[in-house]
């Protein structure tokens, strides 16, 4: 697998082939979804199969569901395969309470992708302040 350099924290690529897993960490809110929308529309583009790994994520607001959702259906027309990976609970639930299951299609992780323990993607530093929302 290669790794696309990036200058951007919040999202790593990595490219095989038509295969695409694009790994997003932090906040996906207003401010990043701004910045992040170009990049993922052209993955979602481009893209035989795209993968989009949130389960670094610490918070997803309405405006990071719909980033998502926008990326699904632009790849979902294209006749290329979508996965989202995720394993958050409350991600989870926001998915569900959204009606935007059968969109999203959010599913735990399958063996062949990379776990957190990924060297490219090092653990996130301790944030004070920041809260999870209880499902």
């Amino acid at each position: 697998m290669q790794l696309i350099p990036r200058h951007d924290p919040s999202l790593v690529v990595r490219s095989t082939g038509g295969h695409t897993v694009a790994a997003l960490r932090g906040e996906l809110d207003l401010v990043l979804v701004r910045h992040l929308r170009p990049e993922l529309d052209v993955l979602a583009r481009e893209s035989d199969s795209l993968t989009v790994d949130i389960r670094r994520l610490t918070f997803c607001d309405a405006t990071g569901l719909g980033l998502l959702a926008h990326c699904a259906g632009r790849v979902d027309r294209r006749g290329a395969r979508w996965r989202l990976v995720c394993d958050q609970p409350w991600i989870l639930r926001l998915i569900r309470l959204t009606a935007l299951t059968d969109v999203l299609r959010p599913e735990p992780a399958p063996p062949d992708l990379p776990g957190q323990a990924d060297p490219a993607t090092p653990p996130l530093p301790s944030e004070p302040g920041v809260t999870r929302p209880v499902s």
